[in-house]
């Protein structure tokens, strides 16, 4: 991480997700669905890895935001959560099914604009 940038909190990384959720961010899954145990995101720039256990989302292993500030799994644990963790059940269920879409499928707000 770089030591002149703060690292991401588990609290701005759950509000992506949120509103990812939500619709209101646009989701791309960028690798196939499947039994994959990890898949890397994009939500409008942000880069999310996540971990999945039978199609279950786990935790978020990694995230790095558009202007470049990561957060990691460890550091977020060393506080006691993580951002899925902060998610509630329905966030967590729509989360869940975005990831069952086709690699390079964009869901949310900006998807169907066709400007």
């Amino acid at each position: 991480m770089n030591a002149h940038r703060p690292a991401l909190t588990a609290r701005e990384v759950c509000q992506v997700l949120r509103d990812a959720a939500l619709g209101t961010r646009p989701f791309q899954r960028l690798g196939p669905p499947g039994a994959s145990e990890h898949v890397e995101i994009d939500i409008e720039g942000w880069r999310l890895s996540l971990d999945l256990d039978d199609h279950r989302l786990r935790h978020c292993q990694r995230c790095q935001s558009p202007d470049g500030r990561e957060g990691v799994f460890d550091s977020w644990q060393r506080y006691g959560t993580d951002p899925v963790s902060l998610l509630s059940t329905w966030e967590l269920a729509q989360i869940e099914q975005l990831l069952g879409a086709e690699p390079g499928h964009v869901e949310g707000a900006d998807a169907s604009d066709s400007r």
